[in-house]
């Protein structure tokens, strides 16, 4: 059944058209992974889907009714706010009334004045004329579902934690559509873990952008590739894809070399001359005239970026060798006991959740910070290029073409001298975007550009810190194979499985209290030598503003057992009593002259419909729980 539909829509910004007479549709259940390169106009379609973006022309059609939510890439959170009101914000007016009513609640059961009393009846009854209460206790389930607590304030939640909350206002819509765009960018590989299943749960339809090709393969049941302002749908995972997208451009490059080459034929019959005329063949010249108007048309694949390091000379054998490394932060340990030796040519990852200490290990390792006891000993003719996750090495104020060619036009790369221009081709940049300031360029483009300007030094020690983030995916195997063949040294820190496993030879993992392990291999590989498998706590505490905790990962799924298969037929029952009791409540709480009674009785009830509030949402989330089990 279609929830909605595109046809022959078409939208350019300038002369580059980002959809060209493109068509699109998305069924009840389906999870889309929508790709294609930087800049081809992605977040624009989902913006045009969402209803922010006006085609230039062509038809959009939605379901009547249809409930749509987008789970932002940058999501803005609402500072002053607690986790309970920014989810129910996702419910519009009812939702601050349901988050007013909350509040007023949890200050009643401190103490209540005549003016709060009289401010929670005309909540209640607002609330009943809206049919709050059911969407109040879908906040509940989601909070529940998702493990947020939901007093602790919206300030200084990490990133993991903001795109749980972001999430959760999401769903609380109930959406028949939930647009993603790049949810893994800057998640921890936990996090990511976590909301692979989140979605996998959801009973609605996605369509998500991703680099991310683990994320990709087991949540895409189709993927649609966009492609010079077509959309083409592949039925199937990415690994499905992949072997059918390959064996397609191999079919377009024999068709295009075919029309080529009966072009050029033409051409030569063309210019005859004498005997084209003689001939009078305006039949052919007309086909000829038809042949030029189709290979004018025809947008051709875009180039590769061509990617090559600049070797410096080798380094020792030895390139970094830490003992007994201890470091803390506030009496906190980051790093404990930690001992490694790293060798010429070996390419090292580190994993770990985000604030753990991967970052303050590569200072160490660098010299950049002290140990606090332990020593870091570094090897001989060490030339170390870095890739910095923030962007700081750019400034937004100069041209590309000076940020990477520090001002000379020309730069010796791979042993020869290139054009500065030329080099910057390479990395998919025109000449007019090499001349624009690094604050116009995309996030994809910048980290190309930081790429191009890290390449361009001669360097026997790489150390990359989340390269990965907003490149494209044929940019991102393209790094991946550059840096499988690199000869140097290679630090990673990086939380993209596939690049992970394909790249990386040993890694150190953060395993919790400043331990750091190490493992052969990469993400794959430390998942198969784990001894302990990753288990969910019970309930995260409310996450303070210095230091917010990370979602943890879920448990392993498994098979119901005898005792939880028996709950599972006694929950509907359950929830129905609940419910039933909620009604009741409700009706004496809205009845006239409730609040006149006196005052401790008033509290009572409220206190009793409060307990039954909470009850009837765990009753909800454990309903939810064991259904997913048994599904």
């Amino acid at each position: 059944m279609p929830l909605l539909h595109l046809k022959n829509v078409s939208i350019a910004f300038g002369v580059h058209a980002l959809l060209d007479h493109a068509d699109f549709q998305i069924d009840a259940g389906e999870r889309v992974g929508l790709i294609g390169r930087n800049g081809e106009g992605k977040s624009t379609l989902l913006k045009i889907i969402a209803g922010i973006q006006a085609t230039d022309s062509g038809e959009v059609w939605r379901a009547p009714s249809l409930r749509l939510a987008v789970l932002e890439q940058a999501p803005e959170l609402p500072q002053g706010a607690s986790i309970y009101d920014a989810v129910a914000d996702g419910l519009g007016e009812v939702g601050h009334a349901i988050a007013g009513y909350h509040h007023l609640l949890l200050e009643i059961g401190h103490g209540a004045s005549d003016k709060k009393l009289a401010e929670l009846g005309r909540l209640q009854q607002w609330l009943e004329a809206h049919e709050g209460w059911s969407l109040q206790q879908r906040v509940e389930t989601v909070l529940s579902r998702l493990s947020l607590p939901g007093e602790a304030p919206v300030a200084g939640l990490s990133g993991g934690w903001q795109r749980r909350v972001t999430l959760a206002r999401a769903l609380v819509c109930g959406p028949d559509v939930l647009l993603l765009d790049e949810p893994t960018n800057h998640l921890d590989l936990e996090t990511i873990a976590w909301l692979e299943e989140q979605l996998l749960q959801f009973r609605g339809a996605l369509l998500f952008v991703t680099h991310d090709r683990a994320f990709l393969q087991k949540l895409a049941t189709r993927i649609v590739d966009l492609d010079r302002g077509q959309l083409v749908s592949w039925p199937g995972g990415y690994a499905d894809y992949l072997d059918k997208k390959a064996a397609a451009l191999e079919e377009e490059a024999r068709h295009n070399a075919l029309f080529d080459k009966k072009l050029a034929q033409e051409e030569v019959w063309i210019r005859q001359g004498i005997k084209a005329r003689r001939t009078r063949n305006e039949g052919r010249v007309r086909a000829l005239k038809k042949l030029r108007e189709e290979r004018s048309a025809r947008r051709t694949q875009q180039g590769r970026a061509k990617l090559d390091l600049e070797q410096a000379e080798s380094s020792g054998k030895i390139v970094i060798e830490a003992k007994n490394v201890m470091f803390s932060y506030d009496s906190q340990p980051v790093i404990r006991d930690f001992s490694t030796t790293i060798q010429r040519g070996d390419r090292v990852g580190l994993i770990g959740p985000n604030g753990a200490g991967k970052t303050t290990l590569l200072r160490l390792l660098l010299g950049e910070l002290e140990a606090q006891s332990g020593s870091v000993r570094q090897g001989t003719r060490l030339e170390i290029a870095y890739f910095d996750q923030l962007r700081a090495q750019l400034d937004p104020d100069q041209t590309l073409a000076d940020a990477v060619g520090n001002g000379s036009d020309y730069l010796t790369v791979g042993g020869r001298r290139v054009h500065i221009l030329g080099y910057l081709g390479d990395f998919l940049f025109s000449p007019a975007r090499a001349r624009s300031p690094i604050r116009s360029l995309s996030g994809g483009e910048r980290n190309r550009a930081l790429l191009a300007r890290l390449f361009s030094q001669p360097a026997n020690l790489l150390v990359m810190d989340e390269p990965t983030n907003d490149l494209d995916l044929e940019t991102l195997e393209l790094l991946e194979e550059l840096l499988a063949n690199y000869e140097g040294t290679l630090l990673l820190v990086s939380h993209d499985r596939a690049f992970l496993d394909n790249v990386v030879t040993s890694s150190l993992v953060f395993e919790g209290d400043g331990v750091v392990a190490e493992y052969v291999g990469g993400y794959s590989d430390w998942q198969l030598q784990r001894t302990a498998p990753r288990s969910e706590p019970a309930a995260p505490k409310p996450p303070a503003a210095e230091a917010a905790p990370q979602p943890a990962a879920p448990a392993p799924r498994k098979k119901l057992g005898y005792k939880e298969q028996r709950e599972l037929e006694q929950l509907p029952a359950r929830i129905a009593e609940l419910e039933n009791r909620q009604t009741e409540l409700n009706a004496l709480i809205n009845s006239d002259g409730f609040f006149q009674q006196d005052r401790e009785k008033v509290q009572k009830k409220l206190e009793e419909r409060k307990c039954l509030e909470h009850e009837l949402g765990t009753a909800y989330a454990r309903w939810d729980e064991l259904e997913s089990l048994a599904g």
